[in-house]
């Protein structure tokens, strides 16, 4: 052997250094058959060369690989950043156990565009390849698993290089290096899957939960926050390789982009979502400008995305901007509303902040400033299904102040709707008021020029003007019914009364106007009828007009016919049958069903022809149900209708029969003083009109009450006609006054009847209330005033001989 000199010596060692400190050189991984492990990262061992947009083949990567100027990867990094060149990393191994060993390589994200893997065996320099990347097929990868899965079969006692070949589009390219057993890689799989599962059940259930809450509540809030978790799964799903497996696994361009184009959506979803939830437009319109600003922003860069292919590289990193930019946005809202005092929803706040230290967490690891470790790969998975429960128990905040809203909406509008009721009661009060004051003057005067003139013309002329007056009268007392039906205020009175004199009344009245209006009347009576029965007489008569008044409106020609029959149900109940048939206009089968309806005539034409309110069957009906009774149309277009009413009437025994005295024909209250408390002249004159024709009856009006009050120091009042409502003092605070002796004690007891124009049961309600004996509306009918005032007189007596 020849030895070296020292000179040599010398040298040789000092190439070493020189090799060992200007030579790329890197480590290798040696499998010691002691220690075979289940799981290990290859990362220190390895090698990266960025060939920028060189396009190299295997061979020439091998032959010229040092001169690709490799670079060790960064410690605890595999971030290669946003590129689109091509990248080749080197690992060496070396197997000296007698094991063949079969393991998983894990390396590039799931939407990594290409990944190729070459193992060259460095004792025969076989190469096997391998492909995977969201690029192809989902079928053609060499594993087909969502993340890019190589396998490994190391043969023992050898030693092999693998060669990686990634390219992606402009999107971030990481490169872990994971090699695991089989069964370390199974457990992996599970962990994932297991958590996985967790985090899309949240988005899943949220996404649809709220989706129903928008449109159940119609509030924009929930729509938002709804296609925000969705898009939040989406961008999910994709960035873990789900949508190319499940949803486009052809590769295709959508698969390629879906990260990026959800990305976008969900961005501006959150802003949108935050935007209405914190009312950023109403507080502070500067944060709301920047915001629609971005969203601008987000639409120009789908746009370049589906648009400008070359573009691609720069949309990445700017997507992540805009990301920051809205997370700021809502950062620097938040603080604008505290600095405000405005509340702003604890759990909203705790959410974004998990959201934001999510998606940071995952941004910065996209720039490469953080660690690619499972935790750091998945925060933006914990930040986002954190925020999304913190985010959910905001929005069940949301509905509960949307609930609490409501409840005091619907306070306020009750107490508007009271209001209203209210006004319209007073409404309908005065309006009564104003159109019976006059027909008071109307009925009462024509009543007494036909009773005094004999030419039959002029008789004939009052006649019209008494049934227009009436007319009239029935319209507004329709009106008011109407009125108590809705506030539920309508009432049925009991007395007793002579069932066949009240029909043969009405009957009598209907058949005047049949024969006026040209049309033949055709009365029948059927069955034995009871001498008294007990029930509500005016509502009765009201029923019978009501339905006569239509059969009559709506025939031109030909007849109405009126016919009544007693049925017995029992000893002691009797059932009249009111039939009203008509050869009129008729009604169309398809809105005979409507008929009963308010507002309703059978057609608007025959409204505009035949004119009326569209209230009498509405009314006919709730009478008739409120007395247990049946109602029934039939009708036909062109040929007719037929109307039957059917109600019961209890019998009244004989010596349950109250004795009325008959009318006398000369009203005489021997020597009595009616004091006459009235505001209007007109109302005086046709009451002075009706009294004077009483004899020994002395007559004081007073127009007010105060001046009804004086007027008991000067005479000595045996009773009181009072009107309600008349200024100065109103006739309840005049009766109250009179009462409590403010008209002198001896007169606190005088007989007072309420004369009014007001029909409303609040107001008969009030009227009894406050101490007075009886109640009349005008228009006031002369027989029924003296017999009220006779009935006031007599119970005056029984009380004071009590006394």
């Amino acid at each position: 052997m020849q030895l070296l000199s020292p000179k040599t010596n010398c040298n040789t060692i000092l190439l070493f250094i020189v090799m060992m400190f200007f030579t790329s050189s890197h480590g290798q991984y040696v499998f010691q058959k002691e220690s075979i492990p289940e799981q290990i990262s290859l990362q220190p061992y390895a090698s990266v060369a960025d060939v920028d947009q060189q396009k190299l083949n295997i061979q020439q990567v091998i032959k010229n690989y040092e001169s690709l100027n490799p670079v060790s990867l960064k410690f605890n990094t595999d971030d290669l950043g946003f590129t689109d060149h091509y990248w080749w990393g080197k690992i060496a191994l070396q197997n000296t156990s007698d094991l063949n060993l079969q393991y998983y390589l894990e390396t590039a994200r799931p939407i990594t565009d290409r990944v190729e893997l070459y193992i060259v065996n460095k004792s025969t320099g076989k190469i096997i390849k391998s492909v995977s990347g969201d690029k192809m097929p989902f079928h053609e990868r060499a594993y087909t698993s969502r993340k890019t899965i190589f396998k490994l079969n190391i043969q023992p006692n050898s030693s092999v290089d693998i060669f990686l070949h990634l390219k992606s589009d402009g999107e971030v390219i990481k490169m872990p290096l994971l090699l695991s057993s089989s069964d370390s890689f199974n457990d992996s799989e599970s962990f994932e899957q297991f958590i996985f599962g967790i985090f899309y059940g949240i988005l899943t259930i949220a996404a649809i939960i709220y989706f129903f809450f928008f449109f159940a509540l119609k509030e924009r809030t929930f729509l938002y926050y709804s296609i925000y978790v969705f898009f939040v799964g989406m961008m999910q799903l994709s960035l873990d390789g789900y949508f190319y497996k499940y949803v486009d696994p052809s590769g295709g361009w959508v698969s390629q982009h879906a990260v990026l184009i959800f990305a976008m959506i969900t961005g501006v979803m959150l802003g949108k979502y935050s935007e209405v939830f914190l009312r950023v437009n109403y507080y502070n319109k500067l944060i709301c400008k920047i915001f629609q600003f971005t969203y601008f922003l987000a639409f120009v860069l789908i746009l370049c995305i589906l648009f400008v292919p070359v573009a691609l590289p720069y949309c990445y990193p700017i997507a992540n901007i805009l990301g920051l930019i809205i997370l700021s946005l809502i950062i620097s809202m938040i603080v604008s509303l505290i600095r405000k005092s405005v509340k702003v929803d604890a759990f909203f706040v705790t959410g974004i902040l998990f959201l934001i230290l999510g998606f940071g967490v995952f941004i910065l690891n996209n720039f490469g400033l953080l660690p690619n470790t499972f935790l750091v790969q998945n925060s933006s998975k914990l930040g986002t299904g954190l925020e999304i429960i913190f985010l959910s128990l905001s929005m069940a905040n949301l509905i509960r102040n949307l609930k609490n809203e409501k409840n005091e909406l619907n306070r306020l509008a009750l107490i508007r709707s009271e209001e209203m009721n209210d006004l319209k009661s007073y409404f309908l009060s005065n309006i009564s008021h104003e159109l019976r004051t006059p027909l008071n003057a109307i009925m009462n005067l024509i009543d007494a020029v036909s009773s005094e003139v004999e030419d039959e013309k002029i008789k004939k002329n009052c006649q019209v003007i008494k049934y227009s007056s009436h007319s009239l009268l029935s319209s507004v007392n329709d009106i008011l019914d109407f009125s108590k039906i809705e506030k539920k205020e309508i009432k049925l009175d009991k007395v007793n009364f002579n069932l066949l004199s009240v029909i043969e009344e009405v009957k009598n009245n209907s058949e005047i106007r049949v024969l006026d209006k040209g049309l033949e009347f055709i009365y029948t009576k059927r069955g034995v009828f009871p001498d008294m029965v007990s029930g509500d007489e005016m509502r009765l008569v009201q029923v019978i007009n009501n339905v006569v008044s239509n059969a009559i409106k709506f025939t031109s020609e030909g007849f109405v016919k009126f016919e009544i029959e007693s049925i017995v149900r029992s000893d002691t109940v009797r059932s009249l049958v009111v039939t009203v048939s008509d050869s009129g206009v008729g009604i169309s089968k398809d809105k005979i069903d409507s008929i009963f309806d308010s507002f309703s005539q059978h057609n608007i034409d025959n409204k505009r022809k035949f004119g009326g309110l569209g209230l009498g069957l509405y009314i006919v009906k709730t009478l008739v149900d409120m007395q247990d009774g049946t109602i029934v149309m039939n009708s036909y277009p062109n040929k007719g209708t037929s109307c039957v009413i059917t109600l019961d009437y209890e019998i009244v025994e004989q010596h349950k029969v109250e004795v009325v005295a008959l009318l006398p024909e000369v009203y005489d209250l021997k020597g009595k003083t009616i004091l006459v408390v009235e505001d209007n002249s007109i109302n005086q004159m046709v009451i002075k009109m009706i009294l004077k024709k009483w004899k020994n009856t002395q007559i004081i009006f007073a127009n007010d009450g105060q001046e009804g009050l004086d007027a008991f120091k000067s005479h000595a009042i045996d009773i009181v006609l009072m009107d309600l409502q008349m200024p100065v003092m109103d006739g309840y605070e005049a009766t109250i006054a009179i009462r409590n002796g403010e008209a002198g004690l001896e007169n606190a007891n005088v007989p007072i009847i309420a004369v009014t124009a007001d029909v409303m049961e609040t107001t008969k309600e009030r009227v009894f209330e406050i101490g007075m004996n009886d109640y009349l509306t005008k228009p006031v009918k002369k027989e029924l005033l003296y017999q009220t005032v006779q009935k006031c007189f007599n119970s005056s007596l029984i009380e004071n001989t009590v006394v």
